[in-house]
């Protein structure tokens, strides 16, 4: 993940747990860790060695689910990407085949 996009994405993510630990593996890692899982397929056990462990990956994988993360950050990549591109920043049409 650029430096550009890390800053798209870092503001939508939860706050770290503040409960007086540090976290073992910086959140960009993590998100990298995601992203390698969703672009290779591969299972969350075969990640390889540079990235978080794969029940670290799994952990606030599931969170963010849980919490509504994943479809905020979506949706707001999405808008961001139409407005880029000179649409408008939501749909105003559909088709149903």
């Amino acid at each position: 993940m650029t430096d550009a996009q890390w800053a798209l994405i870092e503001p939508l993510l939860p706050e770290p747990n503040t409960d007086g630990r540090r976290g073992k593996h910086p959140r960009r890692e993590t998100v990298n860790a995601v992203l390698y899982v969703v672009r290779s397929g591969c299972p969350r056990r075969y990640l390889p060695a540079d990235l978080p462990p794969w029940q670290t990956v799994y952990w606030y994988f599931t969170g963010w689910e849980e919490a509504g993360v994943t479809e905020k950050l979506l949706a707001t990549l999405r808008v961001k990407a139409r407005v880029q591109q000179g649409r408008q920043p939501e749909p105003w049409a559909g088709i149903i085949d």
